[in-house]
Order: structure tokens, then sequence, then C-alpha cells
């Protein structure tokens, strides 16, 4: 494998804090001697991302890609089927800058010994209906794939890439929330996981791209998608 880590980060709308985020994990990853790419994704931004974005164009670390609008989870699968061919480790991440890549380091040193390391967001500032949503989604990993990973979706793990790609090639490219079906997928099939509190600081800047009843139409995707895809992962898991 040509690098130890690919970093895959799908970005909407986030012109305001995209530049700062890059950098700052660019410095992070540098400073732990890694042999990393960091694949950004801009998922159709409708504001500036884009320009904010040519300025990493001559970095060697980071590759851009630029694509029309299919949503985050969409994105984040398309960022993994790339990523599981260059890299021994995938790790994702979003580009809102909520959670600092300085707890990376933690990560990446008791990565030995295990398949997947999730983190669990602390000290989060939600409302009643996402904290409803977030329950349901750990429930539902939980009843159908009988798992115990407390964050589901949480968009800060570091996966053994020969693991993700067995567990990501059967599932549809429109997948809505491959994070919760991967974390499943991990639980159930008995592969090790280590799960790591991280502080998460909340939205500051950028847009919130699932709104008011947008947010219910999505869990129900979700829900449907996490059933019917339950044997198909299971079956690449093995």
């Amino acid at each position: 494998m040509p690098f130890d880590l690919i970093l895959v980060m799908p970005v909407y709308n986030e012109s305001e804090c995209i530049a700062r985020v890059i950098s700052s994990w660019s410095d992070m990853l540098a400073s732990l001697h890694i042999r990393y790419r960091l694949i950004v994704l801009n998922d159709g931004s409708r504001d500036d991302t884009a320009a904010r974005l040519e300025s990493f164009r001559t970095d060697e670390n980071i590759e851009i890609i630029h694509k029309e609008n299919a949503g985050h989870g969409p994105t984040i699968l398309l960022g993994y089927r790339r990523a599981v061919q260059l890299s021994e480790w995938v790790f994702q991440t979003d580009s809102d800058d909520e959670i600092s890549p300085i707890h990376f380091q933690s990560f990446w040193k008791n990565r030995d010994g295990y398949d997947a390391i999730f983190g669990v967001r602390q000290h989060r500032s939600r409302s009643i209906a996402r904290r409803a949503i977030s329950q349901a989604a750990r429930l539902a990993v939980r009843v159908l794939y009988s798992g115990g990973i407390h964050d589901v979706n949480v968009p800060y793990r570091l996966i053994r890439a020969a693991a993700l790609k067995q567990l990501i090639a059967s599932l549809p490219p429109d997948t809505f929330a491959p994070n919760v079906i991967v974390s499943g997928a991990i639980a159930r099939s008995g592969l090790r996981f280590l799960e790591i509190p991280i502080p998460c600081e909340g939205r500051r800047t950028g847009t919130v791209s699932i709104a008011r009843w947008g947010l219910w139409k999505a869990v129900a995707r979700s829900l449907v998608q996490t059933i019917s895809c339950r044997q198909l992962v299971a079956r690449g898991g093995r």
C-alpha cells in the first residue's frame, strides 16, 4: 500500500472554515510522521468552498474531488471505495470543525490489535429531535446487528482498510447512512473495536444540510437501508 492512512473528508458549504480544517489536519498527520493522503470530496457546494479548496491543489498529500451533490452518505461511501485501494487504514471525519484533529493521536497510538476505533462524542449540543434520532439509530443497530457501539454514526472513525473493503463491497452507491451500517456490521461480525470519548464543540459555521421534516424523512430512509443491507454486509464481513 502506498499510504499508511487515507483520511476521507466530505465537504458541503464550508467555505468559512474548510481551509483552517484542512490545514489543521495536515499539520497533525505530518507531526505523527504518517504517510497519508487527505481526500476532500466537495459535494456540490453552493458557496465559495470550491474556490477555497483550490489553494491546496499543489499539495501532494491532498486530493480534491469536485462532484455533483449526492448527499453526505453517498459522498463518504465514494471516498471509502477509493481509500481502501490505497492505504492500510482509513479515517473519516467531517469538515465542520466540530471535533479537533488533536484527538486523532490517541486513535493512531491504539490502533494495533483493533480493526476499528470509534469516537464517542461528548458534550454535544443538539435539539431534542436530533437526540431522539441518535438514540433510535443506536437502538436499530443494537437490535438488527447485535452491536454495542455507542455512537453509531460518529464522523470520527479509524477502520482497517481490509475490513472496510469487505463491509462496503455490496452497499449501493446511494446508501444514505453508510457509517451506521458499517458500525453495525463491525459489531456483528466480531471484528475488534475500541471506543474513545472525544469532545464535540458543536457547529460554528457552515450549513446543516438536513433540517425540519427532511430530517425525519432521512431517518426513515436510513432505517429502511439499514435493514435491507443487513445481510449484504454480513456476507461481506465474513
